[in-house]
């Protein structure tokens, strides 16, 4: 006879269930060949520039072409002009996400897509359409000019305007995102307990969509510094005034290309300096 233990033998597999899910295991050698050989030639293709301009870079000569006067006049101004641009994003950016994650109007898919629309449309064509809107003898640019004196075009302000239309969308899409991932019942029980909409949004949802917020004024921000075409167009090409970095990687490049190259070295940096920062505040927010 068997004598009994007294515990009932645990089934095959309970074991399994009762630790949890296990993840699988990533297996590098397992990778297929069709799809590895065109992953290699993509990621050749992206990186290839970008050590062109590493290994043609005029080292010897770098200092001298970053302390010029024209070089330190126009990363000033970039850095002016995509930090205010950036706020002004902030300001009105947010609160649009919020209108349209949170609440529920007719034609709201719609609004979407033209808040959307600066990303696709072509930076040249956005500074046309700034222009016929905010010029001398634009829509609104007009009455600014008979009633206020104030001319945009071709000025520091046309700058921001122009990195903030073609940047904002970044941050709004980011903002939009985070809230719609955000528990709304926070926001729904700090107004049964008495506080204003406004009080809740301030109190409650700021905090919880503070990574998304930190997130997408980065991406504008790098937008922003970035932007050529709109600028061109809608501002134009002033040192000291409208000029900024990417416009004189442009205009250096047709009469000195080692000054090109060094301006293009401070904006690379500047773009692997927002990357590292984003995937430190994603790898936080996840």
């Amino acid at each position: 006879m068997t004598k009994s233990t007294g515990t009932t033998p645990t089934p095959p597999g309970d074991d399994l269930v009762a630790a949890g899910p296990r993840r699988p295991r990533h297996r590098g050698r397992m990778v297929p060949v069709p799809l590895l050989v065109p992953a290699l030639i993509g990621l050749a293709f992206l990186l290839l520039p970008l050590l062109a301009l590493v290994i043609r870079a005029p080292w010897s000569g770098l200092p001298e072409q970053l302390t010029s006067p024209g070089v330190w006049q126009a990363l000033r101004l970039s850095l002016l002009c995509a930090t205010s641009a950036t706020v002004l994003s902030l300001v009105v950016g947010v609160p649009l996400a919020w209108l349209l994650a949170r609440t529920d109007f007719p034609g709201r898919g719609f609004v979407r897509a033209l808040v959307t629309l600066p990303l696709v449309l072509p930076p040249v064509v956005g500074g046309v359409a700034l222009l016929l809107a905010f010029g001398r003898n634009g829509v609104v640019g007009q009455w600014l000019d008979a009633w206020f004196g104030i001319t945009l075009p071709f000025t520091t302000t046309g700058v921001v305007l122009a990195e903030t239309f073609v940047a904002m969308p970044f941050l709004v899409i980011s903002v939009e995102g985070t809230l719609r991932a955000a528990d709304p019942r926070y926001e729904e029980a700090a107004t049964t307990l008495g506080a204003s909409r406004f009080t809740a949004f301030r109190r409650v949802t700021l905090p919880l969509i503070a990574p998304g917020i930190a997130a997408g004024a980065v991406l504008a921000w790098a937008r922003a510094l970035g932007e050529f075409g709109a600028t061109i167009t809608f501002a134009g090409n002033f040192p000291g005034r409208t000029q900024t970095m990417p416009l004189a990687v442009y205009l250096a490049l047709q009469n000195d290309p080692a000054a090109a190259i060094a301006l293009s070295l401070v904006l690379l940096a500047v773009s692997i300096a927002v990357l590292a920062g984003l995937r430190d505040r994603w790898m936080r927010a996840s």
